[in-house]
């Protein structure tokens, strides 16, 4: 979706509303897709004291895997989305501000980096998550498993030691 923002520059305390839909089923892991569904994106440009901002919201649902027990997830994902817009720069590596040169701005791409810059680099089913057993696979968050964990070699005397006690 591209915007057009000439009328949003040259007057204070104007706004632009706007609202689309951004199709990210094409992203997979390990062939699913990440997002099943289409983010739902609204949010609007105003220009408040001369400054020009864009606030938005990215809404989904997010299907992967937990990344200690691989058991599948599906939750709402929502994704805040806020940029100061500027016509002109000094700096051309400054990342703080959205350079909109031709005073329109595509939203798409822009929104679509949010996104996957908001996502966790850690997945997890619950905040407790226990994983799987490292040596028989038993998902631990559903009951222990009854294999018998080898002891350290280099620990072994001092196991001996304990259990003499």
């Amino acid at each position: 979706m591209v915007i057009e923002l000439e009328y949003i520059f040259n007057n204070e305390g104007a706004t632009l509303d706007f609202d689309f839909y951004i199709d990210l089923s094409a992203y997979s892991i390990s062939g699913n897709k990440l997002f099943p569904k289409p983010f739902l994106v609204e949010g609007k440009v105003f220009n408040k004291t001369n400054i020009v901002r864009m606030k938005a919201t990215a809404v989904s649902v997010m299907r992967t895997q937990c990344d200690r027990c691989a058991g599948d997830i599906e939750e709402r994902i929502e994704v805040p989305v806020e940029h100061i817009l500027v016509a002109s720069l000094n700096d051309e590596n400054n990342d703080d501000f959205i350079l909109v040169e031709s005073l329109c701005l595509e939203l798409e791409p822009l929104i679509t980096e949010d996104i996957f810059l908001a996502l966790p680099s850690r997945i997890l089913c619950k905040n407790d998550c226990k994983g799987l057993c490292p040596y028989c696979g038993q998902n631990l968050n559903n009951g222990q498993c009854s294999c018998q964990k080898p002891v350290d070699p280099r620990l072994e005397a001092l196991k001996q030691l304990l259990d003499n006690q």
